[in-house]
């Protein structure tokens, strides 16, 4: 495939998917300005780097991952830790904030919210998530049984 149309297909994606981008972003950063500029530079990061994409039907796997090590520079660079999400007015996020279950995930360390949100929030298979992670399905799945059973343990609790 020709660069420039890679290019023009990571820009289309981008800009229908932008509010996916944003609010996933946001669920790792937890601050409306620092998930825009992950989105603003992961968009640059995407194009620039569009022939390092070597399979057009993963893109969106692909974006992801750059989100997420976009996430993590954003934090050794800043030194930001997550705050209690409960005490977040959350930008037009209805399918997150409607939920009481986001309010227990800060119970989950760092790669498990990720992997809940992605399964759950964003809808990705395990092999995707298997992907953008660069973990082992097997991996995934446990640790994607042991939050579930963590988030079971505090929604008991809480009843």
């Amino acid at each position: 495939m020709f660069k420039s149309k890679k290019i023009a297909l990571i820009e289309e994606n981008i800009l229908k998917n932008y509010n996916k981008y944003f609010r996933f972003a946001f669920s790792y950063v937890k601050n409306k300005e620092d998930a825009m500029d992950v989105v603003q530079e992961m968009s640059y990061k995407a194009i620039k780097n569009a022939s390092s994409l070597k399979d057009i039907e993963k893109i969106d796997s692909w974006i992801y991952k750059i989100i997420i090590n976009e996430c993590k520079n954003l934090f050794s660079k800043n030194k930001i830790h997550f705050e209690n999400i409960q005490d977040i007015d959350i930008p037009t996020l209805d399918s997150y904030k409607e939920l009481d279950f986001i309010s227990m995930i800060n119970i989950l360390d760092e790669q498990e919210k990720i992997i809940v949100i992605l399964r759950y929030f964003e809808d990705f298979k395990i092999s995707d998530i298997s992907n953008i992670l660069s973990l082992n399905e097997n991996t995934i799945k446990t640790k994607l049984y042991r939050s579930l059973k963590k988030l079971e343990g505090s929604f008991k609790y809480e009843a």
